[in-house]
């Protein structure tokens, strides 16, 4: 594993290295002042003010479509109709998908595809109407009209009465000028007392409360595009249960790299290791068979060095099966196999192991070349002084924790040998969290899931 520690450092140095904390200083005005200028602000109004347009066009189409289609299902004419809606509104979620990316910044999956069994338009038509996702893209044609309406009401009444009131002192000369008034009519009575809004101080309150709502108005605006971000991703994207199976086909195929790979490893380390050792030794012994009766000293001498190589090649024949599955961990559990790690350890490490009883024997031997990995990365890269590896169990999940008082750096998005590992817990539903800023020290911290044995 080939963690960098360091690397933290090494990525300041780059010319493309942003400090997010020195991003916030450039910013003169505090969020609630920028928030009206922002283009966050400006591409969520535009996303509100297309909405109602589109919410009409794919209300008529859904609801013309649906009735038509429902009428006529009492002849065979009215499945190809509800089949042609339910397309139709699949190609509305489309757009809907890739205008919600660009203007609201929310990447949502398009749903699982239509599988129809056997070719044919019967087939598509048959897989277009079974679709769970095809139904939920109709719905959200129906229901966008009515939030839309609302949604656009709103914004545009806080986004233009907050402009005009807050710009007011700038185009109050219009009134007087082109309007024969004084100013905007505050109240008129039968009586013909009026009141307008043209002295100085009655423009400044109006500018003021103009103000007010100009800043409420983002916030407003977010409000209403939460609720279309969660219509968006709950009804056009893909289900859950589709989502779990893209999931574990993903982990699946972690699951045979990594066995794949493990396989290599333990094929390379047999052939370049052991197996090397055996032949030469086949030959040393082949050798001092051939001497015994000619030199029977060099015989000896022979024998001797290849009682060596026996003792060196059994060694590494253990190292390899520990390797495997370290027998310890089999016979005496965690606290055991991770007390035996940490004497391995070029770096003092502290070892507390509470579990009242063991896990699967699976979950157990993930838990444990966890821990490996991380303490061989504290022995290489890490400079520490000294390290402590913590087990404990929370409710159904199997915690890990291992600190080091190191020079921190480590980064899971830095493509190294911790994005593995991560890769590795991921396909068994756990998760690796790493908190190493520069300096340190680093504390990895992984969740398993917790499998009796």
């Amino acid at each position: 594993m080939a963690t960098e520690y360091g690397q933290g450092y090494a990525r300041m140095d780059r010319p493309d290295f942003r400090d997010p904390e020195a991003g916030e200083r450039r910013h003169r005005l505090p969020a609630g002042l920028r928030a009206p200028i922002e283009a966050r602000t400006w591409r969520e109004f535009g996303y509100t003010m297309l909405s109602l347009p589109i919410g009409i066009m794919s209300f008529v189409f859904a609801i013309t479509m649906l009735s038509l289609g429902v009428g006529l299902l009492i002849t065979f004419i009215g499945i190809p109709v509800l089949a042609a809606a339910l397309a139709g509104c699949r190609g509305i979620g489309a757009l809907e998908r890739t205008r919600a990316r660009g203007l609201l910044g929310l990447e949502v999956a398009p749903p699982e595809p239509l599988r129809p069994k056997g070719g044919g338009p019967m087939a598509l038509m048959g897989a277009v109407l079974k679709s769970g996702a095809s139904w939920r893209h109709m719905l959200y044609s129906l229901l966008m009209l009515p939030w839309s309406v609302f949604s656009f009401t709103v914004a545009a009444a806080f986004w233009s009465y907050g402009w005009l009131m807050l710009t007011y002192p700038l185009w109050f000369w219009l009134f007087p000028m082109y309007g024969g008034q004084d100013g905007i009519q505050l109240y008129g009575g039968d009586d013909g007392h009026r009141i307008y809004l043209d002295n100085p101080f009655e423009l400044g309150i109006t500018s003021a409360t103009g103000l007010l709502i100009t800043l409420a108005t983002p916030w407003i605006l977010r409000a209403l595009t939460t609720v279309d971000r969660v219509m968006v991703f709950g009804l056009l994207g893909p289900s859950r249960l589709a989502t779990r199976v893209v999931e574990l086909e993903s982990d699946r195929g972690v699951v045979v790299d990594t066995a794949a790979a493990d396989l290599r490893r333990i094929e390379r380390d047999l052939h370049d290791g052991a197996q090397a050792r055996l032949v030469a030794l086949a030959m040393d012994l082949g050798l001092a068979k051939e001497k015994l009766t000619e030199d029977p000293q060099a015989a000896a001498r022979m024998v001797d060095e290849a009682h060596g190589e026996v003792k060196v090649a059994l060694q590494e024949l253990r190292d390899l099966a520990r390797g495997i599955h370290p027998a310890v961990l089999t016979d005496r559990g965690l606290d055991a196999a991770l007390s035996s790690l940490a004497a391995r350890c070029t770096v003092p490490v502290q070892v507390e192991v509470d579990l009242t009883s063991r896990p699967a024997a699976a979950i157990e031997g993930i838990a444990y070349f966890t821990v490996s990995e991380l303490l061989q990365n504290i022995s290489k890269h890490s400079g520490a002084k000294s390290a402590s590896v913590d087990v404990w169990r929370a409710e159904n999940r199997l915690m890990l924790q291992v600190t080091d008082d190191g020079a921190g750096g480590a980064d899971v998005s830095a493509g190294s040998g911790l994005a593995g590992l991560a890769e590795r817990l991921d396909a068994v539903d756990g998760i690796l969290v790493v908190d190493s800023p520069p300096g340190g020290p680093t504390t990895v911290t992984a969740e398993l899931p917790w499998r009796q044995a």
